[in-house]
Parts: structure tokens; sequence; C-alpha cells
């Protein structure tokens, strides 16, 4: 079904960005990459054409930048002759207690993670074809709050609130609005390990390539929301619906979550890591 479709993939150069573009490209999609770093964008474009020329090309935009992302739809529609899909996957998260960040750099997680998404969705909807498709990653933490994150928490929560209110929005134009909700990943975003709460390891990890899986499959299905792993998300709604039963486990995730992270650091050379 993605052949000869027009995709826009934000935080493309690395991670889930980069596993939803090579998918979409391998059945048949164009694709739009967009993040910061051009010379990785460019290389990788360069990577993606050689399977299918044409298929792939760098658009190289800070996703902070709103006013780069305005005029973003458009330029890929000039370059590809359309548009069907936007996955809005940009992240960003400065772990730790807010006091330790600046005002200024928790805004920064706030216009990324939820500002841009919103901003980039309205520029794109001039130019969505009917039975196009908006996905955005969110997260499990969007469900359930973990301290030490509460910015990140809060800018996934109203990126969920905002993809489930615009299905409604979206659907007389036959535009599907779907969430992907990872745990826990193991990609670059783990860079700060040491202030990753011991409860986020709790729960099994996936591979950017599952999460970019579950992303195609959002498009194909329609459904509203996939969390990964499944049961992860179950756990988190029942958390989330049930706020005593969150308390109570707390203590025994927090354990699990503090051995995962151990081995995790150990399996990665961290110097802090222990496989007991």
């Amino acid at each position: 079904m993605f052949d000869g479709k027009v995709a826009i993939v934000t935080g493309a150069s690395s991670g889930i960005g980069l596993s939803v573009a090579r998918k979409l490209v391998a059945e048949g999609a164009k694709v739009a990459l967009v993040a910061r770093t051009k010379d990785a964008l460019e290389r990788i474009a360069r990577e993606l054409s050689a399977t299918r020329e044409g298929s792939a090309a760098a658009f190289p935009c800070d996703v902070k930048d709103l006013e780069g992302l305005r005029t973003l739809p458009a330029r890929v529609v000039e370059r590809f002759g359309g548009l069907d899909i936007l996955v809005n996957n940009a992240g960003l998260n400065h772990r730790g207690p807010i006091a330790r960040h600046s005002p200024d750099a928790l805004a920064d997680i706030i216009t990324t993670n939820l500002t841009a998404p919103i901003f980039l969705t309205r520029a794109a909807l001039e130019h969505l074809r009917p039975g196009g498709a908006v996905v955005q990653v969110a997260s499990l933490a969007g469900m359930v709050p973990v301290p030490g994150e509460a910015t990140y928490c809060a800018s996934k929560a109203g990126i969920r609130a905002f993809a489930r209110a615009l299905s409604e929005e979206l659907a007389a134009a036959g535009i599907h609005s779907g969430i992907v909700s990872p745990g826990p990943v193991d990609t670059g975003f783990f860079a700060e390990i040491d202030d990753v709460p011991a409860i986020v390891f709790s729960q099994p990890m996936s591979t950017a390539d599952q999460i970019a899986d579950a992303v195609l499959t959002c498009i194909r299905t329609r459904q509203t929301e996939i969390a990964v792993p499944a049961a992860s998300g179950y756990l988190a709604t029942a958390a989330y619906v049930l706020p005593k039963l969150a308390t109570g486990i707390r203590p025994l995730l927090e354990r699990k979550g503090a051995k995962a992270k151990r081995a995790y650091m150990a399996k990665k050379g961290h110097p802090q890591g222990s496989a007991s």
C-alpha cells in the first residue's frame, strides 16, 4: 500500500526515524528525510536512492525552527508531486530534576516534542491527499508520568491527546491520525544513561526496527494507538486508571528496572554496569 506514496519523516538521521524511512522506501514510498544534520541526511538520501532512484531526499531542518516547518510540506510536494504520510518522530529529552535544567532547555523539550509536531501537522493538512495518515511517535511516558522526566512526560501526554482528538476531526477527510507509544528503545536516546530512571528499564527493551514496524502497521491498519511492547501498554493503562495500583507496584518495578539497567550498562561497556 506504500508504493508511490510520499512521506515526511522527522528525526530521520538515526534511530526510529531512519528505520521508518528505510522501511517505507523498501515498500515503494518516496521519503523526505528531515533532521538537523545536513551531511548525515544527504548521505542517507544517497544510500536509499541507490536502491531505487529518487526515492529519498534530504530536507535539513531543526524542528524547533517553526518557520522552516511552515514551508516544508509545500517543498516536499514540489519535489515529489504530492504528500500522503507524515511521521512526527523527532524527540528531545533532558533527564533529571527540572531544577537541574534552565527554563529554556525545558521549553526546548516542549517545542520539539509537542509544538513542532502540532505545527507541522497543521502545515501538512493543506497538502495531505485523501487516504493519507499522520503518525505521532509518543511514549509510554505519556501514559504514566515518571519522576526525573516531568517535562518529557508532559510533552508526550500532550501529543497523545492531540492525536486522539485529531482522529475524529480528520475522519471526514479520510485522513488517519495515529500514535505509536514505545517503551524503552535501544537507540542513542539513552546517551545520558546515568540519569535514566530505573523504572524505565523495568519494561522490555525494543529495537528501532520494531518501533518502525509499529509505525507502518499503524498506517496500514489505521489503528488509533499502538503501544510497544503491547503488554507494557496494558500495564501503563492500568497504572493510569488505578493510581493506587501504580503506587503499590512501583517499588517492585524499580527493583526490577535497576537490575535490568545494570545489565544494560554492562552490555554497553559502561563503567558502572554490572550483570549482577
